[in-house]
């Protein structure tokens, strides 16, 4: 039978035996758990409990026998809206261009076959990528383009011209951030040439960049919205984000998207047809994760711990950290084939991913996160080290 879509292999069944390896480290010479069984820093789920404001939240809300709304609530959008202007120096994000989604993986994943992308269509992303950017282009029979600059897609034509473009800023795997002139020169070309810009910024709250005393800047990386960026208008730009990483919602999926409202109209329209509506319980936990700070910074601090911890012991273990200014991972290589890292970290007990899940161009590095809980860092330091 022809397949419908030719999608890649699930990369994760790859690493299988890598695990099993890991699962076995046993040595005697380690103390009590540090000396025995897995460390699974690969997947990248949280593991730190949810908030209790926001399970009250949702205990709250969980008589919700109607249907409910697909574009969310007035309250819930303005939240949003307010969330932008207070954490992300986006002072005028229109609540009409706000719509919570289940998540942010699948509105990446049906981006653009919401937008109405299709064959004979480009969908560019970043050549060290999530997957998920590749797979929604196919999905929409669209042609995936990974590439590293807009300068090498050489003279625009219709034929090498995305028609969606996908930023991920802090980057998942890399970690790394992309300033306030790069996203301005991005959206200043795909102004002119006629491109939807989406931007993943997912990590948006876990910076670990120094900030200067008296800094003024928001406390996490700029936008694509960002007025600095946009010349004060959001016309074709779009920001997804989820509250998986700073809220440990993960479970929820709980998301959202922002930006041009005529652009969020059209998901709209798309997504009341389709049924793709986020829970009321949900709805009303994002609502209250957004309003509430205190538990994002105590989620940020316990990061920030594990990652002073587990740096020094990567880079002991003869690691090189490149880029990992902000997010959940550490993007390390020992310049050489990232899966005979991969081996020897199993062979410590220690389960990473491996670059090339990302693209050929990560072929080198390994992705290590800094979600386990603490005894489980400690452990693979120990380990490391």
């Amino acid at each position: 039978m022809t397949p419908v879509l030719r999608l890649p292999d699930f990369p994760w069944d790859s690493i299988v035996p890598l695990k099993e390896r890991a699962s076995s480290f046993a040595d005697p010479d380690l103390p009590g758990p540090a000396g025995t069984g897995l460390v699974d820093l690969s997947v990248g789920t949280p593991v730190d409990p949810t908030p209790d404001v926001v399970r009250a939240a949702l205990a709250d809300a969980s008589d919700a026998p109607g249907y409910p709304q697909t574009w969310g609530t007035a309250d819930l959008r303005e939240a949003v809206a307010t969330w932008f202007a207070t954490r992300r120096g986006v002072p005028d994000v229109d609540p009409v261009g706000v719509l919570p989604t289940v998540g942010s993986k699948e509105l990446v994943a049906w981006l653009p076959l919401l937008l109405g992308v299709g064959p004979g269509d480009v969908v560019a992303f970043p050549r060290v990528a999530y997957p998920t950017y590749d797979v929604g282009a196919r999905l929409a029979g669209a042609t995936p383009l990974a590439l590293d600059a807009l300068t090498s897609l050489g003279p625009p034509t219709a034929a090498t011209t995305p028609k969606l473009l996908w930023l991920n800023t802090p980057a998942n795997p890399t970690g790394q951030v992309l300033g306030v002139e790069h996203l301005a020169k991005v959206v200043a070309w795909a102004r002119q040439h006629g491109v939807v810009v989406a931007s993943d910024e997912c990590y948006a709250e876990l910076d670990w960049r120094p900030r200067a005393e008296g800094s003024t800047e928001p406390p996490t990386t700029p936008s694509i919205l960002d007025p600095r960026v946009t010349g004060g208008s959001h016309e074709g730009l779009l920001c997804v984000y989820s509250l998986s990483k700073q809220s440990n919602l993960a479970g929820y999926r709980g998301a959202f998207v922002a930006g041009d409202p005529a652009l969020v109209g059209r998901l709209l329209e798309v997504r009341k047809h389709a049924g793709m509506i986020v829970p009321w319980p949900v709805q009303r936990a994002v609502l209250a994760a957004l309003g509430d700070v205190a538990h994002v910074a105590d989620q940020k601090e316990r990061y920030a711990r594990r990652r002073a911890t587990l740096l020094p012991a990567v880079e002991a273990f003869g690691l090189r950290v490149d880029h990992s200014e902000a997010g959940l991972y550490l993007w390390a290589t020992a310049g050489e084939d990232g899966r005979a890292t991969l081996a020897r970290l199993a062979n410590r007990g220690v389960l990473a991913a491996p670059g090339d899940f990302y693209g050929p161009a990560g072929r080198e590095h390994v992705r290590i996160a800094l979600t386990a809980t603490d005894e489980r860092i400690e452990a693979a330091v120990a380990r490391l080290r």
